[in-house]
């Protein structure tokens, strides 16, 4: 199982008059898919954006609203200063990573590829720079050995939920000024970058473990693949490790339903 856990990042000043996250005015950014998760949740838990913005094009309210906060989550565009300094309270953004670590575009695949079971997510107030803004607050995950890695989708829907619980329990405070962010360790920083479908290219024969990583990891665009002996792409859906060798389950060879692998190596035959 997955065990969520404050790591300390968040340090309170006082205790000054709360708002209601009802009575909170916000704007939510995302253009990612998994944007949708961090949304739905901040919904479920009463923190519902007055504006939703899924496209590079802002729209006119956001100039003449007097808001309080800005929220981003998996957003394509790096917001200019004018933009930032809208909000009374800044713009706040949900990384799914342990900021400075996996900075950039791809944590969430970054971390299984590396295969990290210890990972987390940040409440990062924004500046001008890619995930360099000092940090609101942090809660880490570590996963059941058993259970790792898991698959890319599934841990980037668990890190955006989570940190959305996160940013709906520390918002109150935030607005209310009663916590200081901390500056980032840049010394600290790793970087990610954005993967291509060359990356999820997989090597049957190749270290059992990488290959492994890659099938979890490359679940949905891009998705793991090998080519026959055809040049065919072979999509690879599910795999293991059994006495240190990699056996590969199910497939979905090009142009065809998914099938046991079994059965795609009898029809090479």
């Amino acid at each position: 199982m997955a065990c969520f856990m404050w790591t300390g990042r968040r340090k309170s000043m006082t205790n000054p008059k709360k708002k209601n996250n009802r009575e909170i005015l916000c704007a939510f950014f995302g253009s990612g898919a998994e944007s949708g998760d961090a949304l739905a949740q901040l919904q479920r838990l009463g923190l519902e954006p007055a504006l939703v913005i899924r496209n590079k094009e802002l729209p006119p309210e956001i100039y003449n609203t007097e808001w309080d906060v800005f929220v981003v989550a998996s957003y394509g565009k790096i917001l200019p200063k004018a933009v930032l300094d809208i909000p009374k309270h800044g713009c706040l953004n949900i990384h799914p990573s342990l900021l400075p670590k996996f900075r950039g575009p791809s944590p969430v695949l970054s971390a299984i590829l590396g295969d990290e079971r210890k990972t987390g997510v940040t409440i990062m107030q924004m500046n001008e720079e890619m995930d360099t803004g000092p940090i609101v607050a942090q809660a880490s995950i570590e996963i059941d050995e058993e259970e790792w890695p898991q698959k890319g989708s599934l841990l980037t829907t668990m890190l955006f939920t989570e940190g959305a619980n996160l940013l709906v329990e520390i918002m109150p405070q935030w607005i209310a000024g009663g916590i200081k962010p901390e500056p980032q360790n840049n010394s600290e920083a790793t970087y990610t970058r954005k993967f291509t479908d060359e990356d999820a290219r997989i090597d049957p024969r190749g270290d059992a473990r990488a290959q492994f990583l890659k099938i979890m990891a490359f679940d949905k665009n891009p998705r793991a693949y090998f080519l026959d002996s055809r040049n065919r792409r072979i999509i690879v859906t599910d795999a293991e490790i059994k006495a240190d060798k990699l056996e590969i389950l199910k497939v979905i060879p090009e142009g065809k339903k998914e099938m046991p692998y079994a059965d795609f190596l009898r029809g090479q035959k």
